[in-house]
């Protein structure tokens, strides 16, 4: 990420359960209490995901809490919401989507030049001994700096 970006959340568990082919920035349409909400960090969205329906991406499963210090005027914190891309990359994104084992999972949710920015992933779910072998080598890497940093001492 460059100057100018603020990280709110990283989704660390999808990192681990998907093999990431294609990432894609994307906008995200919210209200005003929702973005008070980003702002302090209260958003959880461990199984969220997203879908194409009639040309538009819609953002799944995530939960925005509500804002204690806003009235009547609150959101529904389970709300779908509308993610913002050209109708080119959504055109792309569909015709990946429709191939089989291929999912959009959010990565990251981040502030860039004060706007609600979410890293999109368009990920293939793993099996079980991929996962396994993706912690053995990440063993291995770090076993491998562990001796290379006792032998320059």
């Amino acid at each position: 990420m460059s100057e100018g970006v603020k990280i709110i959340a990283q989704n660390r568990k999808a990192r681990h359960d998907y093999s990431i082919d294609e990432n894609y920035e994307c906008g995200i349409e919210l209200l005003g209490t929702e973005v008070k909400s980003f702002r302090d960090g209260k958003i959880s969205f461990p199984d969220a995901w997203a879908e194409v329906i009639n040309g538009e991406i819609w953002l799944r499963s995530l939960v925005v809490a509500e804002n204690p210090f806003s009235s009547i005027f609150n959101h529904e914190p389970d709300r779908k919401k509308r993610l913002l891309l050209h109708k080119e990359e959504i055109k792309r994104i569909h015709r990946k989507v429709e191939e089989k084992g291929y999912t959009l999972i959010p990565l990251s949710f981040y502030f860039k030049k004060s706007r609600v920015k979410v890293e999109l992933g368009l990920c293939k779910g793993k099996k079980a001994y991929d996962k396994r072998a993706g912690i053995r080598e990440k063993d291995l890497k770090r076993e491998i700096a562990r001796e290379f940093r006792n032998r320059i001492n």
